[in-house]
């Protein structure tokens, strides 16, 4: 019975010993206002976050990106080339989003900073995803919300 309390005892002292600080690098914070040009260091971190890309494709969802630019759109729809009318830069395709001519008031207006900066990097990242992962993309995120379209969760 004492050899018991003893290895109890030490379990957890040895607990609480190896319990110290948290050491958690942190990087910068959300970005809260638009990239401010083509090397702006906040982007590189975003683009290589698979959480964020993936966060971005689901507010590219959300906001009804995706009723216009799903896959197979054609022309300045299609979005899984790189032959964006206003630019290819990230600078340039965020504000592209925020200054969207068919929408008002405009996304920039209506979406936070830090989710336009997801989807920007998500839009970025379609030339280089494979049609049959943006079809399971799409095909993942049926039953979320899809801007006016949606009519709640799939059954």
């Amino acid at each position: 019975m004492r050899r018991r309390a003893a290895i109890v005892l030490l379990s957890s002292c040895a607990l609480v010993a190896a319990c110290g600080a948290e050491k958690r690098t942190t990087g910068p914070g959300q970005p809260q206002t638009a990239p401010n040009g083509p090397s702006d260091p906040r982007i590189a971190p975003i683009e290589a976050n698979f959480s964020r890309l993936s966060d971005g494709g689901r507010y590219f969802t959300w906001y009804g990106c995706s009723s216009c630019h799903a896959q197979g759109a054609a022309g300045v729809r299609k979005l899984d080339d790189t032959g964006w009318r206003h630019g290819g830069g990230f600078d340039q395709v965020y504000q592209s989003i925020a200054a969207h001519p068919s929408v008002s008031p405009s996304y920039g207006a209506r979406i936070p900073s830090e989710q336009l900066w997801d989807i920007t990097a998500y839009v970025r990242s379609l030339p280089s995803l494979e049609a049959d992962r943006r079809r399971r993309q799409d095909f993942d995120q049926h039953g979320e919300a899809q801007a006016n379209s949606w009519s709640g969760p799939v059954r």
